[in-house]
Order: C-alpha cells, then sequence, then structure tokens
C-alpha cells in the first residue's frame, strides 16, 4: 500500500539511513509558521538599539566616523545614561586617520624636525588628535563589548587574518574531544589591539544561513586554531552578568573521557544555553523588526533622548542603514537588521527561552510515524468518507496540540513528516472515488484550458457533456486589438527588452479579456484576437467584449507610466469589435487544430480595428454592437462600406457605461451627431461651422474633425453623385 511504504521511506529519512532534504526544508517551514504565530511580539526594554541609520549619517558624515566622536558616545552612554553593558556590532580594524596627527608626524620628523615652534605645538595635540587612543582610554574600565567576525578561507596563500583576537571563552581540554562538528574557522577581521585589549570583552557576530537562505541560528561557539570562541552575544551577556565562567555541559559529563557526549548546552551562571550538534542555538525572535526600541546614535550624542530610555540597558550599536548591508533575512522578517538579531539572543538567553531539539525527539518522531502510518493505512481503506474525514482531522490536531504543548516547554517536535503521512494517505483514500469526474473536468481542461479563462472552465466542468470542440454557427462577438507602429518601436529596441515589453503587454491585456468572460483566440505577432460568447454561453457577450476593450484602454495608461519608467516607447493601440453570426469550433489540419471562429462577421472586426487610427480613436464597435449593447453611450462616428462587401456599417466609439458619462461629453456628441447629420444632408456650411466649434470644445478629436474637413473640402470641389447616401467607401483592406 501506498501509505505504508511512504511510512517506510519516512522511517529510513528519521534513521538517516536515506537523506530527504524536501523534509528538512518542510521542517524548517513548520518551524518559522509557528515561530510567527507564537512569537510573543512584546517590545524588550532591557535592550536597546542604537542605530546607525541614515539620520544619523545625513548628521554625523558617511561611515566610519571618527573615533573621538565615538569616545564622545561611550562617555555619554555611561556617564549620562546610565547604560549597563555596550556592544559594538561593528568592527574597527583600522587606524583612525581623519585627524591628521600621522600627517603632522612625519613633518615633525621631516621638513619641520628643526622647527621648535611647531615641535612645542605639536607636542600637547599628540594626545588630543591620537583618536585610537583616546577610544580605547574611553573603553577602557567599562563593559564594553567589541565585535568581530571569523572567516573560513582554508588556504594559507588566501587565509585572512587582521585585528587582535579576545581571549578564548573556552580551551580544546573543555570541550568533548570527540564533538569534532563545532565549526572551524581558518580566519578573522578584528578590532585593533589597541581597541580590543581595553575593552571587557569580543564576541565575533556570525550567524548561519541554511540552504533557504533563512538565518535561523547563531554559532554560539567557533573553533579557531585549537581555541573556542564565543559569539557576540554570549559575550554581551556574559559581561552584563559580571563575566561569569562558560562551561559546555554534555549528559555524560561526570563518567570517562571516553564516555563524552557532544555539547548539548552551554551554561553562565545559572543560565543554561541550548545548542545542536554544531554548537548552534536558535534565535527566539520575539517577532518582526522593532521588537526592541531604536534610538539614533545622533540623537544620543546631542542627548535628544530622555536619560530613563537606556538606564540599566544593555546597549548594541549597529546599523539599519541599506548601504551599510547588516540587514538578513529571516522567519519573521524578510529584511532583518543584523543588530537586532543579536537583541534577540540576548533575551533568549536571559528569559531562557531558547527552543531546542534534544536527542531523544528523533526516537519519539520514528515512533508517532510508525504508529501513524500503520494506524491510517489500516483503518482509511475501510472507513466511509465521514469517518476517514473524521480520522484524518484526529490525527492532524493531535499533532498540532502535541506541538503546541512542547513549544510552551521551548521544546521543538518535527512536524513536517507526521503532516504529509497524515496527508497523503487521506488524499491517496479520498482520490479514488472522485477518478471519474477527475477524468471528465481533466478532459474539458485539456480542451479548452488554453482558450478560455478559468472561472469558465470550472463552470464548464460542472457539465462537460454539454461542450464540444465541432464546429457550430452561433452569434458572437470577436474583438481585434493591434499595437499601432509596432515595427518601427520593434526596430529600435534590444531582443530581449522587446521580448520583455510584449510579455508584459500581452498579460496585460489577456488579464483584462479573461477578466470579462473572454476567450483568446491567438495572438498574431503584436496582435489579440478574441471572442465572446464560445464555449459557454453568454447572454451579454457584446457587452462584455465591449467593457474589456473599454478597460483594455485604461490599462494602456498604467502600461505606458509604466514603460517610460524603464525607459521604453509609448504604445496606443486600436480596438475593433463585431457582432454577428460565425463559425465557431476546432479548425484546422490533422497535424495541428485551433479553436477559433471565422466568417464575414470575423472579417469585419478585423477590419474596423485597421481604420481606428483614421478617425483618431482607440475603439471601433460595428451598429451590430451597438444594437445589442444596452447601457453603453457610443456615439456615431461614420458609415462605411468595406472593401469586397457591398452592404453599408454604421461604425461608433464606444464612450463608457450611460450612467459614469459627463454632461459635457453628452453635448460634444450632441455637436457632433448634428455635423453628421448636415454633412449628409450636403450642408456643407453648417457641417463646418459645427466642426469648427468642435474643434474649439474638444481639441484632442481634432482628427476626427479634421477627417470630415477634408471630406467637406473634397465635396465642395467635386459634388457626389445624386444617389450619394453619405457611405464612405474603403478600397482598401
Amino acid at each position: 500500500m501506498p501509505g505504508l511504504f511512504l511510512t517506510l521511506v519516512l522511517l529510513l529519512n528519521v534513521t538517516e539511513l536515506i537523506h530527504l532534504s524536501l523534509f528538512e526544508r518542510l521542517d524548517w517551514w513548520t518551524y518559522d509558521k509557528r515561530l510567527t504565530l507564537f512569537a510573543s511580539g512584546q517590545t524588550d526594554n532591557r535592550v536597546v538599539i542604537l542605530d546607525i541609520d541614515e539620520k544619523s549619517l545625513a548628521a554625523e558624515g558617511r561611515w566610519p566616523w571618527s573615533r573621538n566622536r565615538l569616545a564622545e558616545l561611550i562617555d555619554t552612554l555611561f556617564d549620562h545614561y546610565g547604560a549597563a553593558v555596550v556592544g559594538f556590532d561593528v568592527v574597527f580594524a583600522e587606524k583612525d586617520e581623519s585627524s591628521g596627527l600621522d600627517l603632522l608626524e612625519s613633518l615633525a620628523g621631516g621638513v619641520l624636525q628643526h622647527d621648535q615652534t611647531f615641535q612645542q605645538t605639536l607636542e600637547p595635540l599628540r594626545s588630543r588628535l591620537d583618536y585610537d587612543s583616546l577610544f580605547a582610554e574611553s573603553v577602557k574600565g567599562r563593559p564594553v563589548v567589541l565585535g568581530y567576525y571569523f572567516t573560513e578561507r582554508r588556504g594559507q596563500a588566501d587565509r585572512f587574518v587582521s585585528g587582535q583576537l579576545p581571549p578564548p571563552a573556552l580551551s580544546s581540554t573543555e570541550i568533548p574531544q570527540h564533538n569534532r562538528q563545532i565549526l572551524e574557522m581558518h580566519g578573522y577581521g578584528a578590532n585593533l589591539g589597541i581597541l580590543q585589549s581595553s575593552a571587557a570583552s569580543g564576541g565575533y557576530f556570525n550567524s548561519l544561513t541554511d540552504p533557504d537562505g533563512i538565518c535561523r541560528r547563531i554559532p554560539m561557539l567557533l573553533k579557531y586554531d585549537g581555541q573556542y570562541f564565543e559569539s557576540f552575544s554570549l559575550a554581551v551577556t556574559r559581561t552584563l552578568l559580571w563575566a561569569p565562567p562558560l562551561v559546555a555541559g554534555a549528559p555524560l559529563r561526570e563518567q570517562s573521557e571516553s564516555d563524552y557526549s557532544q555539547v548539548e548546552w552551554l551554561e553562565i551562571a545559572d543560565l543554561k544555553i541550548p545548542v545542536d550538534e554544531l554548537g548552534s542555538a536558535l534565535i527566539p525572535y520575539r517577532g518582526r523588526k522593532g521588537s526592541y526600541p531604536y534610538y539614533s546614535v545622533t540623537d544620543i550624542l546631542n542627548r535628544r533622548t530622555k536619560q530613563d530610555l537606556l538606564a540599566g540597558a544593555v546597549v548594541l550599536v549597529g546599523t539599519t542603514a541599506p548601504g551599510l548591508m547588516d540587514l538578513r533575512a529571516t522567519p519573521v522578517d524578510a529584511v532583518y537588521p543584523g543588530v537586532e538579531i543579536h537583541a534577540n539572543m540576548i533575551s533568549g538567553i536571559l528569559d531562557q527561552s531558547i527552543l531546542h531539539r534534544p536527542g531523544w525527539v528523533r526516537g519519539a518522531e520514528f515512533v508517532v510515524l510508525l504508529s501513524l502510518g500503520l494506524l491510517l493505512s489500516l483503518l482509511m481503506p475501510v472507513l466511509g468518507p465521514l469517518g476517514t474525514i473524521m480520522l484524518t482531522a484526529l490525527s492532524l490536531s493531535s499533532i498540532m496540540l502535541m506541538s503546541w504543548m512542547a513549544w510552551q516547554d521551548h521544546l521543538i517536535l518535527p512536524m513536517a513528516s507526521s503532516l504529509t503521512l497524515v496527508l497523503f494517505v487521506f488524499i491517496w483514500n479520498s482520490t479514488y472515488g472522485f477518478i471519474c469526474e477527475f477524468l471528465g473536468k481533466r478532459k474539458v481542461t485539456g480542451l479548452f484550458g488554453q482558450y478560455v479563462p478559468p472561472q469558465l472552465v470550472a463552470e464548464m466542468s460542472k457539465n462537460p457533456e454539454a461542450f464540444t470542440t465541432e464546429g457550430q454557427c452561433r452569434v458572437l462577438t470577436v474583438l481585434f486589438s493591434d499595437i499601432r507602429g509596432f515595427t518601427s518601436i520593434s526596430e529600435h529596441l534590444e531582443p530581449k527588452e522587446l521580448a520583455a515589453l510584449m510579455n508584459t503587454y500581452m498579460s496585460a491585456m489577456t488579464e483584462v479579456i479573461q477578466k470579462y468572460r473572454g476567450t483568446i483566440d491567438k495572438y498574431i505577432g503584436d496582435a489579440i484576437m478574441a471572442f465572446w460568447g464560445a464555449p459557454v454561453d453568454d447572454p451579454d457577450h457584446a457587452r462584455n467584449a465591449v467593457l474589456a476593450a473599454l478597460e483594455m484602454q485604461k490599462v494602456m495608461v498604467n502600461l505606458r507610466n509604466e514603460f517610460a519608467r524603464r525607459s521604453w516607447p509609448e504604445l496606443h493601440i486600436g480596438i475593433g469589435l463585431n457582432t454577428g453570426p460565425m463559425n465557431v469550433g476546432n479548425m484546422g489540419s490533422r497535424f495541428r487544430m485551433a479553436y477559433t471562429v471565422l466568417g464575414d462577421a470575423v472579417n469585419l472586426g478585423s477590419r474596423l480595428e485597421g481604420i481606428t487610427k483614421n478617425y483618431g480613436v482607440g475603439i471601433l464597435i460595428s451598429d451590430s454592437t451597438r444594437d445589442a449593447v444596452g447601457d453603453v453611450f457610443a456615439r456615431e462616428l461614420d458609415r462605411i462600406r468595406v472593401k469586397g462587401k457591398e452592404q453599408s456599417v454604421s461604425i461608433f466609439e464606444p464612450l463608457g457605461l450611460e450612467s459614469e458619462i459627463p454632461e459635457s461629453i453628452d453635448e460634444e456628441v450632441c455637436l457632433f451627431s448634428e455635423a453628421l447629420k448636415h454633412f449628409r444632408e450636403r450642408e456643407w456650411d453648417q457641417a463646418e461651422a459645427v466642426l469648427q466649434r468642435l474643434q474649439k470644445i474638444t481639441p484632442d478629436k481634432e482628427q476626427l474633425y479634421r477627417l470630415y474637413q477634408s471630406r467637406i473640402d473634397h465635396f465642395r470641389a467635386d459634388p457626389p453623385s445624386e444617389d450619394w447616401d453619405g457611405v464612405f467607401q474603403y478600397t482598401e483592406k
């Protein structure tokens, strides 16, 4: 049975006889969801973040700042604000030469070495211009922790070593000898020796990024040159607690060295920090960014922040400025300041709220999977639908309840394997009863899914027998859309840019058409052909088609703005619609078929799209479409006879729903109707007078008015025949 087979696979994965990374990722995903759900979201005022933010950079200048200014910051934090501990989530790896002391010293030893005045003036300045010494003096004797970082470069040639490391937290003799999985580093970037030796402690701010790019853990210990160094958050916490010794704990600590288990926790004073086999601890995120008070460094330097807000607090100096690149992806926020990660860890150590997954959890997961697999695989096949649903709900509820109860004790129970097993067995046993219905729906989806919007496929799947791809004659509405001047536009774009532009344009237009229940017939280069009323019958097919055309023109306004931002050319489209009898169905050859429409009514829709540019309008509809749309306001533009057709057709420009048309447009349409009346009755002067008036009222329609002015000028010089019916004959397709 598939359920028992999956159970076996999952048991092998738990015992690590096989490795399925999918379930590891799913476990992390369920962990992230629980972390977000159960996060307290409360602000912790014990830890304060001094932010080197955009405001501070604007006020104090670009980073790094001079060390004498940082010395002022240290003095202000301790003497004025009464901070308990100050930790710097930055590295001071290079000497501060901003004071110009090095230049003065070179002059004193060079061209000005015999200038007694210069030498006497320089001597008292030395101590005031040695900014590193000023900073070190300010740090000395105070609970200040400096941050640094390790690198994993292995080769001697590319090994990176800079600055001075603080003393190690543990020696190699204090860690079980076979605990080899603690990460070993091969280089570091640390602080200047004068600064690190003056500080109370130092800690690295390396974090671990899981394969999915999310930062969930901090290595509490890293190995370098046979010694073990502590993380920044651990160093800050120990400094806060007056530097108690760090102890590595293991379950079999009291037995002989050969029986040592791997380190499962670290101890400082009476606080335990659970760690995994890598010596890492899960970060106990309190919530999204802002779970700790943030204050701009410039406000602290200028003492604009209330004293009591920092009194007795752990102060972490870090940055959220994007240009300084200390932002991480975390389970609670996609962009999260690195300094707040350390703040969460400090709070977790103090609150003893760090989550962990002890070794016995793997055995518990094995028992749960085995029990669930046997129970579900044997019971579900004999239970009815209701019993199957109840058993599934009970199993899922039990898994989630156990996980929640364990979470309250800061334990992490894996959920992915158990949930997957329950859902898989349920789906497998529920599928068979729906196979026939599924096959029917799949048939309809296969036939029509590539043409029609998803909501129509859903309607069709309810009664698949009622739909067919065989040819039929039905009254439908067809739409043609084309980009004006596309050839010249495409010549000025690179192929990749042209493809991106067309994909953006086609996607936006298709979305509108499908929104109004239209069926995409085909894309022809830059043109779109669509129709309404098939395969699903739609009594309002003409109205939906016209509303889609109106919205397509509105969407084009937004697209033109977007294209302008991307330095793409401005696009304008013409749209033609016609309603009438058409042949619809699968047509083509035995090599390739397409669900499409054919007929004279289709050809007229294409012709209307082609002549939109002659009238300076974006949309043209035929009189048959106009008659089928009751509440759409449209003005008549002309009566025409297209090439190859004897029968004339009136064409209209739809302007919107009647309820939304302002009075100004209504007045313009009435005037243009008056001009048409005079024109068709050969009253050239009256028609011309109205057109001139219209040009003043609506200059944006000048092309339309000029079209009729040119016809009036032509007929004055060459009057039409007596049987002229006011119809304009198009001689080109």
